[in-house]
Parts: C-alpha cells; sequence; structure tokens
C-alpha cells in the first residue's frame, strides 16, 4: 500500500446563514490521463473560532448549528447527501441556557451525514479540485472556521476508468 499523507484546509464560513466555500487544489495528485487519482481513506473535521478554540455562543437560551460539506463540485449552497458529488457532509449543533458563567455551549453534538468519515476502502477522486463549504448560524458569537484533515494516498487507475470516474464526478 502506499503512503498516505494529509491535505488540509480551513475556510471562514462566518456566523451569517450565508454559505461559503474554497477549492481544494488536487492537481498535483490527480491527472486522468495519467492515471492518477486520489484515495481518500479519512475526513476529520473541526468547527472553532479564527485560532482554533471553541465556538461561544451569541446569547443565552440560544441553539446554533454550523453545517459542512465536501463534494467534487463547487456549490452555491448545502446539498442534499444523494448528490453525486457529496463525498462527506455533517453538522454540528449546540445549545446554552445562560452565558453568565461561561460563553461555551452547555450542550453540543454532531453528526455525520454520509458515514463513515473512515472509508473502510477508500473514496477514489478524479477531479482536480475539491470544495470545502458550509454554513453557520447567527447564534454563534462570531465567525465559524470550518478545518478539515484528509489522509490520503495515490493511486493508478488504467486512463478509460480513471477519465470514466472524473467525469461522473463533474
Amino acid at each position: 500500500m502506499a503512503e498516505s499523507f494529509f491535505i488540509r484546509a480551513t475556510v471562514n464560513i462566518g456566523n451569517t446563514n450565508s454559505f461559503a466555500e474554497r477549492s481544494i487544489d488536487l492537481g498535483s495528485y490527480v491527472d486522468a490521463l495519467s492515471q492518477s487519482v486520489l484515495k481518500l481513506h479519512r475526513a476529520d473535521v473541526a468547527f472553532t473560532d479564527n485560532v482554533g478554540r471553541s465556538l461561544s455562543m451569541a446569547a443565552a437560551d440560544t441553539a446554533a448549528v454550523a453545517q459542512f460539506q465536501l463534494t467534487t463540485q463547487s456549490q452555491s449552497d448545502i446539498v442534499l447527501p444523494s448528490d453525486r458529488s457529496v463525498i462527506a457532509s455533517g453538522k454540528i449543533e449546540a445549545y446554552t441556557p445562560s452565558i453568565a458563567t461561561s460563553p461555551l455551549a452547555a450542550s453540543s453534538t454532531n453528526s455525520f451525514d454520509i458515514a463513515p468519515q473512515l472509508y473502510t476502502n477508500g473514496y477514489l477522486v478524479a477531479t482536480e479540485s475539491i470544495y470545502l463549504g458550509g454554513v453557520a448560524n447567527t447564534g454563534y458569537a462570531g465567525n465559524v472556521y470550518l478545518s478539515i484533515v484528509l489522509e490520503c494516498t495515490v493511486e493508478k487507475m488504467s486512463q478509460s476508468k480513471a477519465m470514466a470516474l472524473a467525469l461522473s464526478q463533474q
């Protein structure tokens, strides 16, 4: 098996219910004509403030939610997990009854819409870019930063299969 490596990316998804996205260039790993595709083995995400700390809530008795998606096509908003471009998606929900003692959420849950985020046999990607996007609501006191760490390897695939895969993911 090939040696794995990690791709990391962060996007500021704000806290205004507006979708934000950034591309992740895979051009140095993916080349369907040269029979090279990326195999994702694992995707780990974090929702933090701009320095990596826990998110603060905007007010007492507040609920907040932030969503993410990793796709093979650029999007203008969150799409359903059944969309063929979706590699991974999920969300975090938080609630606080009071911020008098701490602005941090009293309870928080997260879920991955497409599980597992640990891909047993890998998830093949043949597009030259993937897209990390998300949205957060106004329940958070400040901007929400979405970060992802992808464990990957590069795999060989016949040119015809790599091209077919690339076309199916666009």
